[in-house]
């Protein structure tokens, strides 16, 4: 299943991401925003949460000048049964050190509210930045789903870039590794490394365009087979921050 986090553990909060929003009157500088996407698939760490087709997602964000956010994020989805949409709840601390080191760490919480089983889950989440360069990890802490794909004990690494180019466009790379807790055992194949690649265009008060590439290692006979299987998945997607 699965989108994130605010700090691009995933591809799928490119509007959580965006900047801008309404200030709020209070002693300390606070923000609120509020953001919506269109995207022609939406994809979780190279893995359709949408079966190949179309989403639209959406958020509110709040964010205060000590480096705390807070958000929830939603979005439809099909898993082939009655789900229909996953619903995102998270918080976390962002901010710069003087030798220019960016940190944010947080934990998001991914909830399915109308599936007929109980698969939410729960994760921690930290990334490193310097300059164009990124890395993080994160790690699941608390899960319905026993013995299965997404249980506690998950962990997803990644190391990343995000390259500004001229005329306001920027590229986006991501190279990550899904370790799943149930790997190996009753001889079940399920983690997989995961490649993507996003042009972005920002538009300004027309929102931000993108053009992505994304590749996980998936076999037809691995746990997240089928629809997801070894092959690149193109996307694009447009979103808007207000």
């Amino acid at each position: 299943m699965k989108k994130f986090t605010r700090s691009a553990v995933s591809t799928a909060a490119i509007a959580a991401m965006s900047t801008g929003g309404l200030a709020l009157s209070s002693t300390a500088s606070a923000e609120l925003s509020a953001n919506i996407g269109v995207v022609s698939n939406y994809l979780f760490r190279g893995v359709t949460q949408t079966d190949d087709s179309a989403a639209i997602q959406g958020g509110i964000d709040f964010e205060h000048d000590s480096g705390f956010y807070a958000g929830t994020w939603a979005s439809n989805v099909d898993f082939g049964d009655d789900t229909g949409y996953e619903l995102d709840l998270y918080l976390g601390f962002a901010g710069e050190l003087a030798n220019g080191i960016g940190y944010d760490v947080g934990y998001v919480y991914y909830a399915y509210p109308d599936s007929s089983e109980s698969i939410d889950f729960g994760e921690i989440y930290g990334e490193v930045s310097f300059d164009m360069l990124k890395a993080g990890l994160a790690y699941t802490v608390n899960s319905d789903n026993d013995d299965d794909l997404f249980d506690t004990g998950d962990l997803y690494y990644y190391i990343g870039a995000d390259i500004p180019l001229p005329e306001d466009f920027a590229l986006g790379l991501t190279l990550g590794y899904y370790d799943f807790d149930i790997d190996g055992k009753d001889g079940v194949k399920a983690s997989y490394g995961h490649f993507a690649a996003s042009l972005v265009k920002d538009a300004a008060s027309y929102g931000e365009f993108s053009f992505n590439l994304e590749y996980a290692d998936i076999g037809e006979m691995d746990a997240l087979g089928s629809s997801n299987s070894d092959d690149l998945k193109v996307w694009v997607g447009w979103s808007k921050t207000f």
